[in-house]
């Protein structure tokens, strides 16, 4: 498996992301993108998008799901949900504010967050672009989030919090396009070896487990490779 480039959710809640996010996986971005583009290139058809959302878990778990869609000032809900799950398409700049494609209007990350995840750290990634749909730099954003979590605005990561991001239409970057499906475990700030996550003792990193930090949202986000997209079709084989 390629390495992967610090992510998505200084949330993709985070979201991320989260999210998360998350996030972005790049191998090697070579294309700039110093500021942010119109912000009509950041948004979508609003049918398009809720599909797009919905992509993101199992069809059993989406039909429920609420969705979330972007306007010109931050995220509305477009699906009431019944089942707790919450579904949206999060954008470039829940990367962290280092990515070289924080600005990358062409960035679509579905995902659909639990219950639990969407209380505590999906608030990470609304907070986010609605600072950034007002105008604030990258410096600004990652300032106001910073201040929001020590004064107790954002929430601590919830224990059971976990993403699906398992849609083949998403593009989380230039280098890896929508990457493989997988989802996501997030757990307050940890050693990875606790999940016996990023292994390196063999001569091929053979841990199926990824654990990437989150420091703006004091969280290590832990992403598991699974075999199959959201419609059911095969992923590719990991390299």
């Amino acid at each position: 498996m390629k390495p992967l480039k610090t992510v998505v959710f200084n949330t993709v809640g985070l979201v991320v992301m989260l999210f998360a996010a998350w996030q972005a996986y790049a191998d090697g971005a070579k294309a700039a993108y110093p500021t942010m583009a119109p912000v009509d290139q950041y948004l979508m058809d609003r049918n398009s998008e809720i599909a797009l959302a919905r992509s993101a878990a199992p069809q059993s778990i989406a039909k429920d799901a609420e969705v979330l869609v972007m306007g010109s000032k931050g995220y509305e809900t477009a699906v009431s949900g019944k089942n707790g799950f919450v579904c949206l398409v999060q954008r470039s700049w829940t990367a962290g504010p280092d990515d070289p494609e924080f600005w990358n209007p062409k960035v679509r990350a579905p995902l659909c967050y639990n219950a639990p995840a969407a209380r505590s750290y999906l608030p990470f990634a609304l907070k986010e672009t609605e600072l950034i749909l007002a105008g604030s730099s990258k410096t600004q954003m990652a300032e106001a989030v910073k201040a929001a979590l020590d004064k107790k605005e954002l929430p601590s990561i919830e224990a059971n919090s976990m993403v699906f991001m398992l849609s083949k239409q998403g593009y989380l970057n230039d280098g890896a396009g929508a990457w493989r499906p997988h989802v996501m475990m997030i757990a307050q700030a940890t050693d990875a070896s606790v999940w016996g996550a990023n292994s390196d003792a063999s001569p091929r990193d053979d841990s199926p487990v990824i654990a990437l930090p989150d420091d703006l949202g004091h969280a290590t986000v832990f992403l598991i490779p699974v075999a199959k997209w959201s419609d059911g079709t095969a992923a590719p084989p990991t390299k």
